[in-house]
């Protein structure tokens, strides 16, 4: 979790174990660009920086957070992924769709990760304004999508 004291991007890179072996999807929702695109990098930079080769690293596409389950779902059955990333962001607005999204993709996900042979790593943004997404998406907490390869490479070796 983001606060003062933990930066989304620092980790021990002694304890991440070689990732040249494995493969990784990753599902990054479209809406809200600007914040995913920035996960997606991090991820991608993280999953490199520990060995994994750029033809190893499957990007996909969704239009919106609660896609993300679907396109999760998906690259499971399409098989050969040693874990797989979601990454998304929504931010709190005027109205309840906020809660139900959240909780859908989380619910979403956490079933996934029931039923699939893979872990699937929670990207998932849900911040109250577009400033708190900024600064967990390379801003002064770090970036997420860090986080998350670093998960999905620890989890994949589980």
């Amino acid at each position: 979790m983001a606060t003062a004291l933990h930066n989304l991007s620092d980790y021990d890179f002694s304890k991440v174990p070689d990732a040249s072996n494995m493969c990784f999807g990753i599902v990054v929702a479209e809406w809200n660009s600007e914040i995913t695109g920035a996960l997606l990098d991090g991820a991608v930079k993280t999953l490199k920086k520990h060995g994994a080769l750029p033809e190893n690293i499957h990007v996909k596409t969704v239009p919106g957070s609660f896609e993300l389950i679907y396109g999760a779902h998906q690259m499971v059955l399409n098989g050969g992924y040693d874990a797989l990333i979601i990454l998304g962001c929504v931010v709190r607005g005027d109205t309840p769709h906020f809660d139900f999204i959240c909780q859908g993709v989380t619910y979403g996900i956490a079933k996934l990760n029931t039923t699939s042979e893979i872990p699937i790593i929670y990207g998932l943004l849900t911040t109250n304004n577009l400033q708190q997404a900024k600064d967990r998406a390379g801003g002064r907490l770090g970036n997420k999508g860090d986080e998350c390869a670093v998960d999905a490479i620890k989890m994949a070796k589980f």
